[in-house]
């Protein structure tokens, strides 16, 4: 099937899918995005162990998923049965125990400690990459208008990745290679991108001015910044690929490679939605 057919099955299946599991959970907890939250860290943590692994030392791979894989869980179980909102700052607890005990296996696993700079650090980042960053999306749940704020995040993030594609080919013929991580990136991708995102979070603002507060800068500023991180997070995952000499992370989603080719916009814009999101609007929690 041509990879252009297989990119938009993708997006307009995966999408109204993904909106169907955040509007139609019959729980207050968003038990479904959790769920798929702790699938895509676990299979995401996988793939990222495989690509370091071409080039780069590493201890355990069972060690590593396992403990990247537990962040995003017991965020899950903290949102299910914690008390109010400030227990899902746990996970950063849980995150520097993971990287206290991969520090520690290293002194029990090695003789020689030739390669241990790299294989700690490796590991660390992983867990940080694959494990910390899916609990940003977690944390959005516990927005009281999550389900708005959720979508907005999320359609964000595939509307500026699905624009600047499609602007890309249409307009990007000309100004490709400005950015060596990945050559086929367009100046005119990036823009058309970018206004898209802009544009949605403007659209958003419009339409719920009592969620989305204030001028209309912060929708700009939210936009912007989004698509930025956004594309940032593709480009950091080419950069993984490229240094270990390998074309997509999976087989897994068609049209797109593997699951961590599929979240790599998400997991470095959850942060920046979260965070802009909390100091621009200043929402509700539910607790």
């Amino acid at each position: 099937m041509n990879k252009v057919i297989q990119r938009l099955l993708t997006f307009f299946i995966g999408i109204p899918v993904i909106l169907g599991a955040i509007f139609f959970d019959p729980t207050d907890s968003h038990f479904i995005i959790n769920v798929i939250v702790c699938a895509a860290s676990f299979l995401s943590s996988i793939e990222l162990y495989k690509l370091f692994s071409c080039k780069t030392p590493l201890t355990h791979k069972h060690l590593i998923v396992i403990l990247s894989t537990i962040l995003p869980v017991s965020g899950t179980f903290l949102i299910l049965f914690g008390k109010d909102r400030h227990y899902i700052d746990y996970t950063n607890w849980i995150f520097i125990f993971s990287a206290m005990i991969i520090m520690a296996e290293e002194i029990f696993s090695n003789k020689t400690f030739k390669e241990s700079n790299l294989k700690v650090s490796s590991a660390v980042f992983i867990i940080l990459y694959t494990g910390l960053l899916f609990t940003f999306i977690q944390r959005i749940t516990l927005f009281k208008e999550s389900k708005f704020l959720l979508s907005l995040f999320l359609l964000t993030v595939f509307i500026n990745d699905s624009a600047a594609w499609f602007f890309g080919v249409l307009f990007g013929k000309n100004n490709r290679g400005l950015i060596a991580a990945s050559p086929n990136k367009s100046a005119a991708g990036f823009s058309g991108g970018c206004l898209v995102s802009i544009l949605t979070c403007v659209i958003a603002q419009k339409n719920w001015p009592e969620i989305l507060t204030g001028s209309l800068y912060k929708s700009v500023l939210l936009g912007f910044l989004c698509s930025l991180s956004g594309i940032t997070g593709d480009l950091i995952e080419s950069v993984f690929k490229r240094s270990a000499d390998i074309k997509d992370s999976g087989n897994i989603i068609p049209g797109r490679g593997g699951v961590l080719d599929s979240v790599d916009s998400i997991l470095f814009t959850a942060p920046v939605f979260y965070i802009l999101t909390f100091i621009l609007f200043n929402p509700e929690f539910i607790k």
